[in-house]
């Protein structure tokens, strides 16, 4: 009998040792091979560093004075209400961003806002973002350039309080003259073609 019941234990014994090493095997997370965490941070770095899609960026940076032209209803719709500013874009976070600080005017308010520009290597999209002292908006984009390098075109939505409209789709492009010269657009789809053009701003490097 005294036999019998030392095997039971041995077992119940076995048994428990058995259960909680699988249960601690199942807690512990596996390290993967050091092929495999190295080929992983390599992969990491290369989408964190800045790639060639963001030199494309390079002929915004500089300190720009503008002129900006809006339409209420779309170019075409009436006489553009003109107005003066001040713009620099400098990369940030090691080349990765660029961040445009802007001051000027519009609508006979003084206007200052800054946005970011970059270009998102996993995704393999241009990302952007825009704020300013007119609006409690945080407005986002994301696009790509043509096959020419020289203009971005980016979408994104955005609200209208003045009519209503929620989460309506917005067209940005950036058109890279020269060195010295880039024009950036805001386009209104619901307006309809061939007046979307409502913001028209011409950035001419200052000397």
């Amino acid at each position: 009998m005294k036999r019998i019941t030392a095997l039971v234990l041995f077992f119940c014994l076995s048994f428990s040792m058995t259960s909680a090493q699988e249960k601690k095997d199942q807690q512990t997370p596996q390290k993967p091979p050091q092929a495999a965490t190295d080929d992983m941070m390599k992969k990491m770095m290369e989408l964190a560093s800045p790639s060639d899609a963001h030199k494309k960026l390079e002929d915004l940076v500089g300190v720009w004075e503008t002129e900006t032209k809006m339409w209420m209803a779309g170019e075409g719709s009436g006489q553009a209400t003109t107005t003066k500013g001040i713009a620099e874009n400098v990369w940030i976070l090691g080349g990765r961003f660029l961040r445009s600080d802007f001051k000027g005017e519009m609508m006979g308010m003084q206007m200052a806002g800054f946005g970011l520009t970059g270009y998102d290597n996993y995704a393999k999209m241009y990302v952007g973002m825009w704020v300013d002292n007119l609006s409690t908006t945080l407005a986002t984009m994301e696009g790509t350039f043509d096959r020419s390098g020289k203009v971005l075109t980016m979408y994104g939505k955005m609200n209208e309080w003045m009519t209503g409209e929620l989460g309506k789709t917005v067209k940005y492009v950036t058109s890279v003259v020269s060195k010295d010269k880039h024009v950036f657009e805001i386009h209104d789809l619901s307006i309809g073609e061939p007046n979307t053009k409502v913001i028209e701003v011409t950035y001419t490097r200052k000397k």
